[in-house]
């Protein structure tokens, strides 16, 4: 493809590189956006600031407001991953997760966008029967992010057993009408079939999401929407990932939902994602953890931090074409035979992180 003839106005990027393999693989999508930014003749600034148990050890807050105030004054967000064991013993303010929910909520990024597709060439690293994925899927998981049980009221206290804790969830009518707006515009725009995951038959937020998910179906009439139990669903993506497009979850369902559905895809690291709210802000992060066990050692996937930045600038910088070619090149270096260590099949051999990267950036 040729250049760009017209440059964009400079994009503020703001990296929260994190713990664990964070700061490589959000390194690993700097330099496939860096390559991007030459090809196309845009530019990108790109900024750097503590999140999570890094942000804890410098000056003891697992979201400075530092970082807080730049997040707010960029353009998106690229994230990597936060969190780990050498941080499981810290009270919950400073935990890195309770960094990141506060992020998540500052920013009113209430809806994350998690695209679960099996790219073909990864057939053999998926668990399932080559009969159960043999037409392929592409499911879009749209998870409400900024409700429910991880922002309910939650502590400890003494109950007829004697001490127990609890954890509340609770879902208002405008949380889950603002969520279902968007999963009916995705259907729309995809095969206009849209599932909705609840527990209606025992939970009383389960009851009212439902009955706002079918209320607001009628506003959208091409779209087929029907309701499926959240053990059903953990089911039926085991036994026909293809029946589905789009599915729209609570904060709870859809983290454990999207979990279960990026091992169908070969690997947790194969899965982007974006958290975005009204307007075009969003950030940008894989789905997997900080993974501090092979932290350092150059063997973590970067594809699905690439594939953020794909997302990133397809969604808060409209750059579609960028976004495809990132994509593009992706696919292209697996059709190569070229594999990190978790979608590597049959003792074939694995390239390391900075190799997969420099692939791609070759590809584009």
């Amino acid at each position: 493809m040729s250049e760009s003839p017209t440059a964009a106005p400079a994009k503020e990027v703001v990296l929260l590189k994190g713990d664990g393999i964070g700061p490589e693989i959000v390194s690993a999508a700097v330099q496939v956006l860096d390559r991007i930014a030459k090809r196309y003749g845009h530019d990108f600034i790109f900024s750097e600031y503590p999140i999570g148990g890094r942000a804890v050890e410098i000056c003891g807050n697992p979201l400075p407001q530092e970082t807080l105030a730049a997040c707010r004054a960029a353009d998106c967000v690229l994230l990597g991953a936060v969190g780990g064991p050498a941080y499981d013993d810290l009270p919950v303010h400073q935990r890195p997760e309770t960094g990141l929910l506060a992020l998540r909520s500052a920013l009113g990024l209430y809806a994350n966008l998690r695209p679960v597709r099996l790219f073909p060439q990864l057939a053999q690293a998926s668990p399932l029967h080559m009969e159960r994925i043999a037409a392929g899927f592409d499911i879009l998981i749209v998870r409400e992010l900024t409700g429910g049980i991880y922002f309910g009221e939650r502590g400890r206290r003494q109950g007829s057993f004697g001490e127990e804790a609890f954890d509340t969830e609770s879902y208002s009518k405008t949380e889950i009408e603002r969520i279902s707006h968007v999963a009916f515009r995705a259907a729309q725009s995809r095969n206009k079939n849209l599932i909705s995951v609840d527990k209606a038959n025992v939970l009383e937020s389960s009851r009212l999401w439902r009955e706002t998910v079918h209320r607001l179906s009628s506003e959208y009439p091409e779209v087929t929407c029907v309701n499926m139990l959240v053990d059903n669903a953990a089911m039926q993506l085991i036994r026909d990932p293809a029946q589905f497009d789009v599915l729209l979850t609570s904060n709870l369902f859809g983290d454990i939902l999207s979990d279960e559905a990026s091992q169908l895809t070969g690997s947790i690291g194969m899965l982007a994602s974006a958290s975005v709210g009204e307007g075009s802000f969003g950030l940008y992060e894989p789905i997997h953890g900080s993974a501090p066990d092979i932290a350092g050692k150059d063997i973590a996937n970067p594809i699905a931090t690439i594939l953020s930045a794909a997302m990133l600038l397809r969604h808060s910088l409209q750059l579609e074409d960028e976004a495809i070619a990132i994509e593009t090149a992706v696919e292209s270096v697996l059709d190569q035979g070229l594999r990190t260590a978790d979608i590597a099949v049959h003792d074939s051999a694995a390239i390391g992180t900075q190799a997969m990267t420099e692939a791609i950036v070759a590809a584009l």
